[in-house]
């Protein structure tokens, strides 16, 4: 049963010294794909030069997180171009709109938010979505680009029944991480997940954050891993009443379709 992870921050310093032994575990429970999220200007450099490194198994994305919105400036724009020539970038972002903590200024988030979904639209590549309360402005600016994007995913969707079906309406893919498995805080997503149709749904780790709270005996790292993902497929499988073989199933092909793997 082949997985794929469509969100892991594997360019992260917490797997510098361990990459072999979390890509050999991770393989071990049939997670044998992965997107690395760019979302800073380091990440996203970084990042590909991890999937060069395992082009076999390996893609990446090139953006920045609403949090590093401000860090943006004159050749950002030329670097994620730069970085989007090469076939193993297969999406803009993480890009989008985070409301929560206001790292960025709002307004700062927003115009580097609009020349993310510019130029997903120029490139034709799909746009990786990033948002946190934020949903009513996030909505209706990716509503004035969808018409021209080629595709787009709600990453880490985390939100409720009507946010997915704003989402679901301008045909967004749905990513689900280790958020549906959490019994505090997860229970709007728990409530609707089974609404996500099966060609729009994916999994992610978001690794090495969002650790899924159902793992036992529980791990002594509080650090997330690809070989989690499995505990995020179960979780998917119970609310929804389809197999785990179905589920492993929808997500890898919807994600091979998706980033054009």
């Amino acid at each position: 049963m082949e997985l794929v992870d469509i969100g892991a921050n594997l360019s992260h310093s917490s797997f510098r010294k361990d990459m072999d032994q979390v890509l050999e575990e991770a393989a071990a429970v049939g997670v044998n794909l992965f997107i690395v999220t760019g979302a800073d200007a380091k990440s996203a450099v970084d990042g590909l030069e991890l999937a060069r490194r395992h082009p076999e198994r390996m893609r990446a994305t090139a953006g920045f997180h609403p949090h590093h919105a401000g860090d943006w400036h004159g050749e950002s724009e030329a670097l994620l171009r730069d970085l989007a020539a090469d076939d193993l970038v297969v999406a803009i972002g993480e890009t989008g709109l985070d409301f929560y903590r206001d790292i960025s200024p709002r307004s700062v988030q927003e115009k580097v938010f609009e020349r993310h979904l510019e130029l997903a639209c120029e490139l034709g590549l799909p746009v990786f979505l990033h948002q946190r309360e934020a949903h009513e402005r996030f909505r209706d600016m990716v509503r004035a680009y969808r018409d021209d994007l080629v595709d787009a995913i709600a990453h880490c969707f985390t939100g409720d029944r009507r946010m997915l079906y704003d989402y679901l309406d301008m045909d967004l893919h749905v990513g689900v991480t280790g958020w549906v498995c959490d019994e505090r805080r997860g229970q709007a997503l728990q409530a609707c997940v089974k609404d996500i149709p099966l060609d729009r749904l994916m999994i992610e780790t978001d690794c090495p954050y969002l650790m899924p709270r159902n793992i036992r005996p529980r791990p002594k790292t509080r650090r997330n891993v690809p070989a989690h993902l499995p505990y995020v497929l179960d979780k998917v499988a119970e609310l929804t009443g389809h197999s785990r073989e179905t589920i492993a199933g929808a997500t890898t092909a919807n994600a091979r379709r998706f980033f054009r793997i």
